[in-house]
Formats: structure tokens, sequence, C-alpha cells
């Protein structure tokens, strides 16, 4: 199943590329403005944010979803993350042959859902990424881990201090298991902020890619 990704492709060939991957009912579009803001920084970076590969089924038509959340149990989670990770393995292996990169110039960057996806899958392929980071998610079953580690890409969770759909708690757990495998991982709260993105985080986001990426 190809993703359909709106992107911003910088003039010339690509040094690097982000994929930025959305939350639940929202769409590729929904993040593409991060890549517009780093692009300032990252001129050579080509960036993607594709639609998740399933309509957000509690309410159709109104966005994309990675899997379904109907059923928070961990078990149901697992399940859901391993059915999308091959599309999207598929869609990042896609972006490196097309523009002839290697896996430590391309990161992920993820939002709620599309940080427990970024995590899942980035930490899980044959090489390591550039790097990871997540806003506002959690870790999809931090047990498995260090058993299906594959590639210890570096990693930078970002979180709220007032979300209240995942919670802040989420961070602190994702941070205990991540280094408990051995990767390395840092971690930044954001005062007075709920489930979202501000400003502040977007620029801790971008330092942390700008020493792996350029």
């Amino acid at each position: 199943m190809a993703l359909k990704a709106p992107r911003l492709i910088p003039n010339g060939a690509p040094r690097s590329a982000v994929i930025l991957l959305h939350g639940l009912g929202a769409d590729g579009a929904n993040l593409l403005d991060i890549g517009r803001v780093m692009a300032e920084d990252f001129p050579e970076t080509a960036f993607f944010s594709p639609n998740a590969p399933f309509d957000f089924d509690m309410m159709p038509g109104a966005g994309f979803q990675w899997f379904s959340l109907h059923d928070w149990s961990p078990k149901n989670m697992l399940l859901g993350a391993n059915k999308a990770a091959p599309i999207l393995n598929e869609f990042i292996d896609d972006v490196l042959v097309e523009y002839k990169l290697s896996p430590e110039k391309l990161a992920l960057i993820g939002f709620s859902q599309g940080t427990m996806m970024s995590l899942h899958v980035g930490l899980r392929r044959p090489k390591p990424l550039a790097g990871i980071v997540g806003f506002s998610g959690a870790l999809i079953a931090p047990e498995l881990l260090k058993e299906e580690l594959t590639s210890p890409a570096d990693v930078c969770l970002i979180h709220g201090a007032l979300d209240m759909v995942v919670p802040y708690a989420a961070m602190q757990m994702a941070e205990s298991s991540l280094s408990r495998a051995g990767i390395k991982v840092q971690t930044h709260t954001r005062p007075f902020l709920d489930h979202s993105i501000d400003m502040e985080g977007i620029e801790i986001a971008g330092k942390f890619l700008g020493s792996r990426l350029l």
C-alpha cells in the first residue's frame, strides 16, 4: 500500500530527508508546516509527511490513522503497530532509493500516534537512522524493545506537561525503557503545554537533528 505524502523538496538533489508522521485522525498536511519552519535551517533537506494508511475509524472521512484506538490495550496497540510497520518501512525504503540517501541521512519526526510508529519502526530498521524525534507520544511494547532492537538511533522526546491525551508520564516511561535498551535518549518538558507542538519544541527538534543531518 503506497502512502500519499505531501512533500517539500529543495532545489537540487536533497542531501538528507525527514519523514513526519502525524497523529490519530489527522493527515500529512497537518505536520508539513513543521517542515516549512525547519527548511529555513535545513535548505538541502527534503521533508515528507505521508497520510497514515488507514481511514480514521472513529470519524470516517475526517482523517487517517496508523492503527485503531477503539481499544487502548497494549495488545491491540502492538497488533496495530505491527500491521502498519511494513507499510511505513516500504515508504522509508522508497525515499532512500529515490533520493539516493543512506539511512543515517534520514530522520523520523512523529506526533502522538506518529511518535509511537516512529519509535516502533525506526528502532527496528536494518540500519540506524539519523535520529528519531517524538512529540507527545509513547513507546509501544517496551518489554520487547531490548530483544527486537536492531537499529539504536538516537532519540529526542518532547512532551507537554499538561498533556491529557497521552499523559506526560508516558515520556518518562519511554525514556526509562529506551535507556535500558542502550538507546541514547534526551527528553524535554514543555511547561504549560497540552497535547500539541510549540515553536520551542520545533527549535529543540532542529538542534537535535542539526548535527545529524547537516
